[in-house]
């Protein structure tokens, strides 16, 4: 008797299991998307798009036919819940920190019959992520790094962009904030607090909004910090940093190291 290798028809409402199912090769079994997907480029033009990030057509998803919905966190807990009571199998995922990710992407790849194949993949991104962690070791000063996810509020680094920082050789400046899961529970009030932590480097990613470093540099009280004295304002897109899955471990990370490099070469 042949058994099936796990779901034929997936739908991903978020975009570093779609990007991840390509990089398996199984992209064949994705039968939508969500609309904010931009890794793979291709994905936009051969899927269809269901949902945004924290709404979804719930019609068009069952039109699909999808025998599994992958979700991530609680942010699509209601997206979950409303496809569950429709009798759809929802697997939703929590990953919060790179060992997290690492984990996810494991568990969809051994879903999918493609455990070797992830195994492969996975063991490839570990060994640059220990490669980048060595060449920072050998720094002789390390940057302390303002990562902002959002401008108004300020919200500073999820997990695992402070961890993926700090194998880039860089210290996240509110490391204490970093293991709030919730963006929410991340905002830094007043901004004289991120300039009294006295960046070397400012890295903005706002999800969904063209991030704008002159409007940074010319933020009252900001023009004695390092970071801006010496134009270290750079932007990761979002696309590269906040999704957790492949990416942020490969695209993600290289940006991180190769900023922190270049400002070690000229402050080292």
């Amino acid at each position: 008797m042949n058994i099936q290798q796990g779901p034929r028809r997936i739908v991903c409402l978020t975009e570093e299991t779609t990007e991840w199912l390509y990089l398996l090769g199984e992209e064949a079994r994705i039968v939508g998307i969500s609309g904010y997907t931009v890794r793979p480029r291709r994905a936009r033009e051969d899927k269809p798009k269901v949902s945004a990030f924290l709404s979804a057509r719930i019609d068009k998803i069952l039109a699909l036919e999808p025998d599994c919905v992958f979700g991530f966190s609680d942010l699509q807990a209601d997206i979950a819940s409303e496809l569950i009571r429709k009798g759809v199998q929802v697997t939703v995922f929590n990953q919060r920190s790179v060992e997290e990710i690492f984990s996810m992407l494991y568990q969809v790849a051994a879903m999918v019959g493609q455990a070797q194949r992830g195994l492969e993949l996975l063991e490839g991104m570990r060994s640059r992520l220990l490669e980048i962690e060595a060449a920072a070791r050998a720094l002789p000063r390390r940057p302390r790094v303002f990562f902002e996810e959002w401008d108004e509020p300020h919200i500073s680094a999820i997990r695992w962009v402070s961890e993926l920082t700090r194998i880039a050789g860089g210290d996240d400046c509110f490391p204490e904030l970093a293991r709030m899961a919730m963006g929410k529970d991340r905002i830094i009030g007043d901004g004289a607090e991120i300039a009294r932590r006295n960046p070397d480097i400012i890295v903005g990613s706002w999800c969904g909004k063209k991030f704008r470093p002159e409007k940074v540099a010319a933020r009252p009280g900001w023009e004695n910090v390092n970071a801006v004295k010496s134009g270290q304002i750079f932007e990761i897109k979002s696309a590269d940093i906040l999704q957790p899955g492949p990416a942020a471990l490969t695209d993600g990370v290289a940006q991180l190291h190769r900023i922190v490099m270049d400002w070690s070469k000229a402050h080292g």
